[in-house]
């Protein structure tokens, strides 16, 4: 059974224009190289026929994968998600408890997970560590390093 993935607006639409950008753009040019190797005759000893159908049966895979995780897809509304617990979509303002860094991170789904904009995956460990906590909590997380943990400061929706 595949796996429900949530998404905010913004992620799913994103995922819809790149499968459309696969459908429409990347499987004609595909055909059409398959089409020009094929005109260049014996095809049992024609490596750049070769190449253009392993290029469509990566293709169709990225497009099959694609189609079922947005069959699997469903967008939320941060605005009716409860602020009392970290869940996906919040904004968690946390302090490292051994040096006292404050960081505010906002739990995604792992396609959306971009760290330079301070978006965590819900599936990363410090992601499972914070779901589920209240404004006070300690998350104890495991980490690569060790034992980290982090007092929950603030929740919000963005």
């Amino acid at each position: 059974m595949a796996k429900v993935s949530y998404y905010t607006q913004e992620g799913y639409n994103k995922l819809k224009a790149e499968l459309d950008h696969l459908r429409n753009v990347e499987r004609p040019r595909v055909i059409a190289a398959i089409a020009e190797a094929r005109d260049k005759g014996d095809l049992s000893e024609n490596a750049e026929y070769d190449a253009a159908k392993e290029a469509q049966g990566m293709l169709e895979m990225r497009i099959a994968k694609m189609e079922e995780t947005l069959a699997n897809a469903r967008v939320m509304d941060a605005s009716q998600l409860d602020n009392s617990k970290v869940l996906i979509l919040s904004t968690v303002r946390i302090r490292n408890v051994q040096n006292k860094r404050e960081t505010r991170y906002t739990l995604v789904a792992q396609n959306e997970a971009d760290i330079a904009k301070g978006k965590i995956s819900v599936d990363s460990p410090i992601g499972k560590g914070l779901l589920g906590k209240a404004v006070g909590d300690i998350a104890e997380i495991k980490v690569p390093n060790g034992i980290m943990n982090f007092e929950i400061l603030e929740i919000t929706r963005e």
